[in-house]
């Protein structure tokens, strides 16, 4: 299970006692904290980070001079990425993850973060961005994640990530080059997400190898992020003929229950795998499946108990 650290005003409270102050802090934190989480998960990839670091924001927004800020939402978003931003070094610089890491699972319908209402905002949490978003360095992540998710003007940006404006607008787009053609692999499709999944389960349980087979790109890629903490394939699973075979494995010995439901903006499963709860996304290119998240880390997934 996940701490919960939502802002609130009893969270101000010192020794049970609320001050005015205080309180007034949280419930300014709380009326943003949707948006503010949203840019942290997103800089990220983990929702305990992502609780942390907005909590942390509110504990700098209580104790600054309100009265010399001008725009809370500006404010409380700079410090937010700013912190993100210490976070993504501090995680780079002590890389120790077992096996392949992907982005925590986050059911988004509804959705806790700002309203995923656009393309370009459903594709900003989806599993496969967020993965490669990996492959940015830090200043880079966040100049895009404010730019492609937030659509910040580069001023603005700039103000937030200490760089100028035409520097932030060229980071922004070696960001976008770096990611370019593997994000179009990855571009959403919620109709064939939902109808490939089904076909895809059904054919995994029923161990139908030529099924599966035809559901894959050649070049299909499985990930499956355990994290030294349940079973999973320390090594990505590469090609259409052994992704197939991997899951018709697993699926046929252990037949397992499955529930559908929207996962970072797509449609997604969660199965009901060796004990434990895990949760399966994948990305389509051209009608077939080209990228499979598979995540079975129980860490990443204690919201499944609540």
């Amino acid at each position: 299970m996940e701490p919960d650290h939502r802002t609130d005003p009893d969270r101000a409270a010192d020794d049970g006692v609320i001050d005015t102050a205080s309180a007034d802090a949280a419930v300014e934190v709380q009326r943003h904290r949707p948006m503010l989480l949203g840019l942290a998960y997103r800089m990220l990839g983990s929702t305990g980070d992502a609780e942390d670091v907005v909590q942390d924001a509110y504990l700098r927004w209580r104790d600054v001079d309100r009265s010399e800020v001008r725009e809370p939402r500006r404010y409380l978003s700079r410090t937010v990425t700013r912190l993100a931003l210490d976070r993504l070094r501090e995680r780079k610089a002590h890389a120790s993850y077992v096996g392949p890491w992907l982005p925590d699972p986050v059911a988004t319908a509804p959705s806790p973060f700002d309203p995923l209402e656009t393309v370009e905002q459903r594709d900003s949490v989806s599993t496969a961005t967020l993965y490669l978003m990996e492959r940015l360095d830090p200043v880079e992540r966040a100049v895009f994640v404010l730019r492609s998710a937030f659509d910040l003007p580069y001023a603005e940006i700039a103000e937030i990530v200490d760089r100028t404006p035409e520097h932030s607008r060229q980071l922004y787009h070696r960001a976008a080059a770096r990611l370019g053609d593997d994000r179009r692999r990855f571009a959403p499709s919620r109709r064939e997400h939902a109808v490939l999944l089904e076909r895809f389960l059904v054919a995994a349980r029923e161990g139908d190898l030529a099924t599966l087979r035809s559901l894959l790109h050649d070049d299909a890629v499985a990930w499956t992020d355990g994290g030294g903490r349940a079973k999973a394939a320390r090594n990505p699973v590469s090609g259409a003929d052994k992704v197939a075979r991997f899951f018709a494995g697993i699926h046929t010995r252990s037949r397992p229950a499955y529930e559908l439901l929207e996962l970072n903006g797509a449609p997604g499963a969660i199965l009901q795998l060796y004990g434990g709860p895990q949760t399966l996304t994948f990305s389509i290119d051209d009608g077939r499946i080209s990228a499979l998240f598979l995540v079975t880390n129980p860490d990443k997934l204690g919201w499944l108990g609540r």
